[in-house]
């Protein structure tokens, strides 16, 4: 009965993922520019990449979707900008810190930061996001807590602190530590068939990148717009946030975020984004 049943959602999943009679399934060929900085949507992909060009999500999008990124005084997830700048500045823990009391004017200390994360950290001997970053700070420097995961401060100060790099390039440096190889751990991952539904990243943002799935339009999957405004939860979502959310729509078992599984994935899919610019907050459907 369940392999039935896995049979017909593979069935519906496929037939959702054809692309609509007289329907335009080509990313558009708009500029987004935020702020007057024009954002690199199109770029050469990377030497290994399986793509001649990577695209930004954003050129995948409804044109009232593309609209409320453009406009910073209209995109949602501005107020998640606001909210992050409070928590950067908020004074906690016993030795009474705030982020600003060692980083001071974002503005200065992070911009550029966001567009090079994960990096890998020696003392872990993993590989180390924003997130992981913020939790490090709170604990060795501000004597607090790590936040759990998704926590409505987690989000907006790694959305303040990504914004800080607004436009700038995405570019890992595979050679730190042992970056590399979690790379191609990750592009394993990202090729790996799993769950009732058979079904790899690659299988949606690769071999079918570019048609439509149900009513969206999918996309290469990209992470440089992360963390993302997405209407359809009208909630700032991480990137940890939809790798589960996509492996659970494979109906496998879903990793915990910052798990080596994800974290590894993490880096391969920031990989495949190298040269666009960082668009964070983006908007997604």
């Amino acid at each position: 009965m369940r392999q039935s049943l896995a049979i017909v959602g593979l069935g519906m999943i496929m037939a959702a993922l054809q692309v609509p009679s007289g329907a335009n399934a080509e990313p558009v060929d708009d500029a987004l520019v935020i702020d007057d900085v024009e954002m690199v949507t199109r770029t050469k992909a990377p030497e290994g990449h399986p793509f001649d060009e990577v695209l930004s999500g954003w050129l995948f999008r409804e044109g009232e979707t593309r609209e409320l990124e453009a406009d910073s005084f209209q995109n949602p997830g501005m107020l998640y900008v606001e909210q992050g700048a409070d928590v950067w500045n908020r004074v906690e823990g016993p030795d009474g810190k705030s982020c600003a009391s060692c980083h001071n004017d974002a503005a200065e200390s992070m911009k550029g930061v966001g567009a090079h994360y994960p990096k890998w950290d020696a003392d872990a001997g993993r590989p180390i996001n924003i997130e992981l970053q913020i939790d490090k700070c709170r604990v060795e420097n501000m004597g607090l807590e790590p936040y759990k995961f998704d926590a409505p401060e987690q989000k907006a100060l790694t959305t303040y602190i990504k914004n800080q790099s607004l436009g700038e390039p995405v570019e890992l440096d595979l050679s730190q530590g042992e970056l590399q190889s979690w790379w191609d751990k990750g592009k394993e991952l990202y090729y790996t068939r799993t769950g009732q539904l058979n079904f790899a990243c690659a299988s949606c943002h690769e071999s079918n990148s570019g048609q439509y799935i149900r009513a969206d339009h999918l996309s290469q999957g990209q992470a440089n717009g992360f963390p993302t405004y997405r209407l359809k939860q009208a909630d700032m979502v991480s990137l940890h946030n939809r790798f589960r959310g996509c492996i659970r729509d494979t109906r496998a078992e879903t990793p915990k975020a910052f798990s080596d599984e994800l974290m590894a994935l993490e880096v391969y899919v920031t990989w495949r984004g190298t040269g666009l610019s960082v668009e964070t907050p983006s908007v997604r459907q």
